[in-house]
């Protein structure tokens, strides 16, 4: 029998229940966090119980469904789409439309949310994203790690005595516990760092709230919209890995708690860092971590609505460095180089090498290290000034010659039917023969 191995889901859910094994969690908080029903939780309870994390996975899984569409019922239906329901965006059929004169027109009967698959991955429909509805109060969410708001706020943090800088602020929904950081600009390493920072002490939230900026969240280029694929920044990349959710805000207004927390650090952080004479941002991250974030934390946070914590347990630091990384497609040239932020590296060829023309992925960090890697596995590689240059190859000359003087008068090519006929020609034994 040929073992499958679960998926991110599966693993999810035994984590979970794991943690209501040992009575961390309540079995109706486990189906908040999984998103499923009451009534579900307890059979997945049940079969933990009974078989373990083994019992958690899908029993389909490897194996095609028994209700799957045959290849040429897709293919003809696709090929209608094409013919008749297709056309430009403001022309063509929608998913439960088509599907209802496939029915009618066609007696081709497939589900509505099927075809809808099946366009998406053919690029003949799109998302569209719907309005927003009217923005109304929100209210806090009940658990501690269930929603964490992030932001940046630029200001004079240092007034005259040193650089301006932005202060990177996380802030729980359910507590308004708070953890922020000093930096030069809203970078990605900046949104990385804190919420680095925030997981080391906390675990890893839920979800994660921020604004509409191209660190976090980014528009889906043509291709995207076609496919229907997410679009993703390289910070949203690092909170896949996570699994963890980013929502955009459509306002500042919605993300407020992280917004009025802007407000009180540009008042009490600025006057109490002039008393202190602090003029760097390393000496700011200091007092900030030392001092100023354990006593606003102690003065402003608040007891959640739900004792239960919804933050999954954090990875190890190991875990964490293959998470917090910028990583970036390269195609490897015919002669092992990659180019790489015009910078050149030139692959070290050894067993199992990646061929040329394959694609790379190379992989920073932070800290400035970097690494190649193909299909997960390392190359070995070392910087060069420049690709070495082509040597032009001369094509070999031919060893017959061509004249360019023309031919004499008496050449047979001057001469007309009847002159080429009245020469003699060469017989048997060298004797002439006429004509």
């Amino acid at each position: 029998m040929r073992r499958t191995l679960m998926s991110s889901g599966e693993l999810r859910r035994v984590e979970t229940l794991a943690r209501v094994s040992s009575k961390d969690l309540k079995l109706i908080d486990a189906a908040e966090m999984l998103g499923v029903s009451y009534r579900q939780a307890k059979r997945l309870w049940k079969r933990y119980r009974e078989q373990g994390a083994e019992g958690l996975k899908h029993g389909n899984a490897g194996r095609e469904s028994n209700r799957a569409k045959p290849e040429w019922f897709r293919r003809q239906v696709l090929g209608l789409i094409r013919k008749k329901y297709g056309g430009p965006v403001g022309e063509r059929f929608g998913p439960t439309l088509a599907a209802e004169h496939l029915g009618s027109e066609d007696r081709l009967q497939v589900d509505a949310e099927t075809l809808r698959r099946w366009m998406l991955e053919e690029g003949l429909w799109s998302r569209e994203r719907k309005l927003p509805p009217h923005r109304q109060r929100r209210e806090r969410k009940a658990h501690r790690g269930e929603l964490v708001q992030m932001d940046g706020s630029f200001a004079e943090w240092l007034e005259k005595r040193g650089p301006g800088g932005c202060l990177m602020d996380m802030v729980d929904d359910a507590t308004s516990v708070t953890m922020s950081r000093l930096g030069s600009q809203e970078t990605i390493w900046a949104a990385a760092g804190v919420l680095r920072a925030w997981i080391e002490e906390h675990g890893v939230p839920l979800a994660l709230y921020t604004d509409w900026k191209n660190v976090y969240v980014r528009e889906p280029n043509a291709k995207e919209r076609i496919s229907g694929e997410v679009p993703l920044t390289q910070f949203g990349a690092m909170c896949a890995r996570l699994q963890m959710r980013i929502i955009a805000a459509s306002s500042a207004q919605a993300k407020g708690r992280v917004e009025r927390n802007h407000g009180t650090h540009q008042d009490r952080l600025i006057k109490k860092m002039r008393r202190k004479k602090i003029g760097t941002h390393e000496a700011a991250n200091r007092y900030l971590e030392e001092e100023y974030l354990p006593e606003h934390n102690r003065r402003f946070a608040r007891t959640p609505a739900a004792a239960e914590d919804y933050h999954r347990v954090r990875p190890t630091k190991r875990e964490l460095d293959e998470i917090f990384r910028i990583e970036t497609e390269r195609t490897l040239g015919n002669d092992w180089v990659v180019r790489h932020e015009n910078r050149f590296y030139q692959v070290t060829r050894e067993s199992g090498y990646a061929p040329a023309r394959s694609k790379v992925m190379v992989c920073e960090w932070e800290d400035g290290r970097m690494e190649i890697r193909y299909r997960g596995k390392r190359l070995a590689y070392e910087e060069i000034a420049q690709r070495a240059k082509a040597v032009a190859v001369k094509p070999a000359k031919a060893h017959r010659h061509h004249s360019t003087e023309p031919p004499p008068a008496e050449h047979p090519w001057r001469q007309g039917y009847e002159g080429m006929r009245s020469r003699p020609k060469p017989g048997r034994c060298g004797e002439q023969l006429w004509k």
